[in-house]
Parts: C-alpha cells; structure tokens; sequence
C-alpha cells in the first residue's frame, strides 16, 4: 500500500512554537562560532543573568520553565526569557550607557505572566547598565531601576526528563512560510527512544537504527551518527529528508507535552508528540 504525505500550508500554525526553537537553535549555534563583541560589551559575552527584581518587585520563586533570564552572546547578540516567552535580540553597551535593539518573541499564551511586561519594558526603557560583582542593574534615562538581575548558572537541564521517553512525529515546519508543512500519513512511522547512557532508538519510516544523543546545557541536544537499516522507502517517504538532517538538530524544547527538534541555523523544526498522543500541539488564537 502506497504512503502519501500529506502536504498542506499552515502559515499561522506553529509560529510560536517554530520562534522558541529558532531563539535556541540560534543560541546554540552562535556560541559555536566567533565574533567580535560590540565596545564595552565583550566582558558580558557567554554570561547569564537570571531577573531576580522586576518594576521594583520581587520576581517569583525560580521555577526553570518560567524563569526570566539574559544570556549574551558575541556579536552583540542576546537571547532569553520575559518568564513566558523567549526572546531574542541585540544590544549596544558603551561604558555604561546600554541600549537593546528590537527583541523579537515568541507568542506563546503562559498562565502566569506576573514578569512578561517588566521584563520586556525594562528592556525598551534602559539606558544605563551597572554590574558589581554578581549583580547587574539596569535603568532608565531618569534614573529609576528597572530592573536587577543576578549571575549563576542556569538551572538544571531538562534534558534528564527525555530518559525512557518514546515519541512520534507530528510534522516537519520550515523556518519559509512559504514551504509547506510536512506531515507524515501515520506518524508512528517515525519515533524516537530516548535511552539512559546516552542511547536511542529510532525508527524512520520503513528503516530502524540506534544511535546516541546528548545536552550540553539548557535546550541545546545532538546526535550521533544513526546505524540503520537499508531498506529502500516507498516515494514520499520522509525517510530520506531525516537521515539527512539528524546530524543538524541542535535544540530541543518541550511544551504542551510535546518535543520540538530544531536544525542549527533556523533549518526548521521537528514536532514529536508521546506515541500514543499523536496530535498537533495546541495554538494561540
């Protein structure tokens, strides 16, 4: 029986989605190649700053998944979280005087939003930014703090939670909007088992193989080379596309019980449901 891949657009689905994992894979891909900071922002580069005061208030108790943090990169890159979205952007730093460029975000609907605006308005408002010892401030033209934050490193990696986990493939989305989503017609023909010690297991399409995986730090995954049977897939398989691509995942995240694989350099990402709970992840309306 033929296998058909089912191809339709979906320019709205996902997008929230596809921008967390494009803000990690980018992570993850600029800490792998060197640039030049911007002025006095060299110091800065390759460090976290986790929100610990927001408006003047308190943020909440540090839970990993809603935590409001900075990370900056060389090149005047940063990336991180308002606690419900990631974000990402640049930034200028000259002596003291600091001005961050236009973030772009994710749009993804949180419960709890109590650092969203302080956090992105301390972003749009800062002039000037102090750091002593592991403590970094900022504030606005006036005067008034907006915002303090302090260093440490981040919190422990998620990545324990994918041991003994098994998931199918939902979908393949391009970073173009005008590719079309890909969408297996049974997705139980692509899964991966996650092992402890690093091992898995996968199964693309009409080929089975083993392999290995590991996390360097918060979001960030890779491959190892995949051993895999040698049967030839019937056209519109997905198979080849796969294969091809396993060596370039680079980021992960989970989110409504469902795990995003991003490819390095905005490629596009992979969205794995729990075998069993095969369906599209949920969107903001």
């Amino acid at each position: 029986m033929s296998r058909r891949i089912t191809i339709h657009h979906r320019i709205a689905s996902g997008l929230s989605l596809v921008l967390v994992l494009l803000v990690a894979s980018a992570t993850a891909w600029a800490q792998q190649n060197t640039s030049t900071g911007t002025g006095g922002a060299k110091p800065l580069e390759g460090s976290r700053w986790r929100a610990i005061e927001l408006a003047g208030k308190p943020t909440p108790a540090r839970i990993p998944e809603n935590e409001a943090y900075l990370e900056f990169q060389p090149g005047g890159r940063l990336s991180g979280s308002d606690g419900c979205n990631r974000v990402t952007g640049s930034y200028q730093l000259k002596g003291d005087r600091v001005t961050f460029g236009q973030m772009a975000s994710t749009l993804m609907a949180c419960l709890d939003t109590t650092t969203e605006a302080p956090f992105r308005d301390a972003l749009k408002n800062a002039t000037r930014m102090t750091i002593a010892d592991d403590r970094l401030e900022l504030f606005d033209a006036s005067g008034a703090k907006l915002a303090v934050f302090t260093t440490g490193p981040p919190p422990p990696s998620a990545s324990a939670e994918l041991v003994g986990t098994s998931w199918q493939l939902v979908q393949f989305q391009s970073m173009d909007d005008s590719v079309p989503v890909l969408t297996p017609d049974d997705g139980a023909k692509y899964t991966i088992e996650f092992g402890d010690g690093g091992k898995l297991t996968a199964r693309i399409d009409c080929n089975r193989g083993v392999g290995t995986w590991k996390s360097s730090g918060p979001s960030q995954i890779e491959f190892g080379p995949l051993a895999l049977t040698r049967a030839q897939c019937p056209p519109g398989s997905l198979h080849d596309q796969i294969a091809r691509q396993w060596p370039f995942i680079r980021s992960y995240v989970m989110r409504e019980g469902h795990l995003f694989l991003a490819l390095m350099a905005d490629g596009g990402i992979y969205e794995f449901a729990p075998i069993g709970k095969a369906k599209p992840s949920p969107e903001k309306k």
